[in-house]
């Protein structure tokens, strides 16, 4: 019998995997994030959406330090950021005030995150094509992530505000609707991914991110409706500063 031929076998660092065990454990985040939304843990199925987030930020950066970016790195990124931040979200929100109405609010949970998807495969492809020229300090459209957290603010402020009435859920539901727009529109958004700072002013930053985990930590959703406020300020004036410069 004619010998084989043996694709020769090479070693891979163990460090170079730490970029995909990074993205297998947001996966692992998102989806226990779903668990604790069916079972009315909110706080903590909120948590696990802002620990995929951060393991999200983290991935891409750690594979690009350590040189060990890989097709299948890129496409489980993907994959994780449409459980984490397009399906997680929209399933906990269900779970919480759309359950009332359950064949339209079924509805705003797909329409969302099918727009996600939409969202995360444009996203892809632009990334790798080289025919568009973009303006690398503004998304077109509203990032997953930050969709991820928006479509949660009408939850946000009913446990901030308990003594309100309910917000309905048909206002919900078109709510989640128009988040999952904004996700595929081409509004610009400010992209924080090029953002520098001064050196002596580093530590400033470092605290500030530190009072913000804690204050995360602490006023939980007090610090989310908040930021939710200024990203949609933020979203406002993007789309006025990128008007003027149009018209210049």
């Amino acid at each position: 019998m004619a010998d084989r031929s043996h694709t020769p076998k090479t070693d891979v660092p163990i460090v170079h995997l730490l970029p995909n065990l990074l993205t297998f454990a947001a996966i692992c985040a998102g989806l226990t994030a779903i668990r604790f939304g069916f079972e009315g843990d909110f706080e903590r199925a909120v948590y696990l959406i802002l620990l995929a987030c951060v393991l999200d930020g983290f991935d891409g950066r750690l594979a690009r330090l350590l040189k060990a970016q890989s097709k299948i790195g890129a496409e489980l990124d993907s994959l994780a950021d449409f459980l984490n931040f397009g399906v997680a979200p929209a399933l906990i929100l269900y779970a919480w005030g759309l359950q009332e109405m359950s064949r339209a609010g079924w509805i705003a949970v797909l329409a969302y995150a099918m727009c996600c998807v939409l969202r995360l495969a444009r996203f892809n492809v632009s990334s790798k094509s080289d025919d568009e020229e973009t303006d690398p300090s503004y998304f077109v459209g509203v990032p997953s992530p930050a969709g991820a957290f928006l479509v949660m603010l009408p939850m946000f402020i009913s446990f901030l505000f308990p003594e309100i009435p309910q917000i309905p859920p048909l206002v919900v539901a078109l709510f989640t609707v128009l988040v999952g727009l904004l996700m595929i529109s081409h509004i610009p958004t400010y992209s924080f991914k090029n953002m520098a700072i001064m050196r002596d002013q580093a530590k400033f930053f470092v605290l500030g991110a530190v009072l913000l985990a804690a204050a995360l930590l602490t006023y939980l959703w007090a610090t989310l409706v908040l930021l939710n406020i200024v990203y949609i300020v933020g979203i406002v004036w993007a789309l006025r500063r990128s008007g003027r410069t149009k018209a210049k």
